[in-house]
């Protein structure tokens, strides 16, 4: 048996390196999954966008000679994962993107640290400071401002606005519950790349089930802009950033991985102004703002998480 070692820290030079690379192809995925949506039903690019993922995490595990068979039990994991992270939290976020802009639930997403954080102590015993309280209140406040600046300046019907919201909470909660899931004794057992890749491969079962109990046969779009979107989110935006994402999580903890959500908006809210018209004024200005703010003193009060088995590098 292997000895318990403690938690790795954030900002050591690997977990740091691997924290801004998942923080900065996750900021560009918002937009990308915006084109994705214009033409083609959401639950069809999220079973095209995770085959190629999949096909891709195999690949990876072949190419890094790791094993491409669950241990015994992996299957139930791999089912939680597949349902949580690659079904249910996508489902979720592409079709919000349907009613609000890309860089708004990308801020909302900032607040994953909450139940990340919540579901880490009930489950994993991690401690929730007054400081993590506080941030966390304080983030709130500043996504409530964004949301107030949405319903002012889109077209979109207050009803429309609140339905966006909704989906998007959805998706927290999803993957939230995949972090927590991952962060996991009987997860961790997992050969790492094999876990994902499975978990990628359900979820492509469950979502084309899906697609074709309510959108009909599949539907592609030719341009080579959608194309290239399903190569960008289904390697670079997938294969590329959950082994790092989740190798975080195992490392550091479930708190300190969703971090990466304070990076992620500034870089949506930047690609949003750009090609979507997000327009700024004193209202959007200040809910970002104090959104960042609430995450860097939710992020200043979040104990380390709490020791962990020695686990292999994945």
């Amino acid at each position: 048996m292997n000895s318990p070692t403690e938690a790795e820290s954030l900002f050591t030079p690997r977990n740091f390196a691997a924290f801004l690379l998942v923080s900065l192809i996750w900021g560009g995925t918002w937009l990308v999954i915006r084109d994705q949506i214009a033409s083609v039903p959401a639950s069809w690019s999220i079973s095209y966008r995770f085959l190629v993922a999949s096909f891709g995490m195999f690949a990876l595990a072949a190419m890094r000679r790791e094993p491409l068979r669950l241990a015994p039990g992996g299957l139930r994991w791999a089912v939680m994962l597949g349902l949580f992270q690659f079904t249910l939290n996508f489902g979720f976020v592409y079709n919000a993107e349907s009613y609000i802009t890309s860089g708004l639930v990308a801020v909302m997403f900032a607040l994953l640290v909450v139940p990340n954080a919540v579901l880490g102590r009930i489950l994993l015993g991690q401690r929730i400071t007054g400081a993590f309280v506080l941030g966390s209140a304080i983030a709130a406040l500043g996504v409530a401002l964004l949301f107030a600046h949405e319903w002012r300046s889109s077209p979109a019907t207050l009803e429309e606005v609140l339905l966006g919201a909704g989906l998007t909470v959805g998706g927290i909660l999803s993957a939230s519950i995949a972090n927590i899931t991952q962060a996991m004794d009987g997860a961790k057992k997992q050969p790492f790349l094999a876990l994902l890749a499975w978990s990628m491969a359900i979820g492509v079962a469950i979502n084309t089930v899906y697609a074709l109990a309510i959108d009909g046969l599949p539907q592609f779009d030719m341009r080579p802009s959608y194309s290239l979107g399903i190569l960008y989110l289904g390697l670079a935006g997938s294969v590329v950033t959950f082994p790092l994402y989740y190798g975080l999580v195992r490392k550091v903890g479930a708190g300190q991985a969703a971090y990466s959500s304070v990076i992620v908006p500034i870089v949506a809210m930047v690609l949003s102004t750009l090609f979507e018209g997000f327009q700024w004024g004193a209202l959007p200005a200040a809910g970002a703002i104090i959104t960042l703010i609430g995450m860097v003193v939710a992020m200043r009060g979040r104990a380390s998480a709490p020791p962990r088995r020695a686990t292999p590098e994945p």
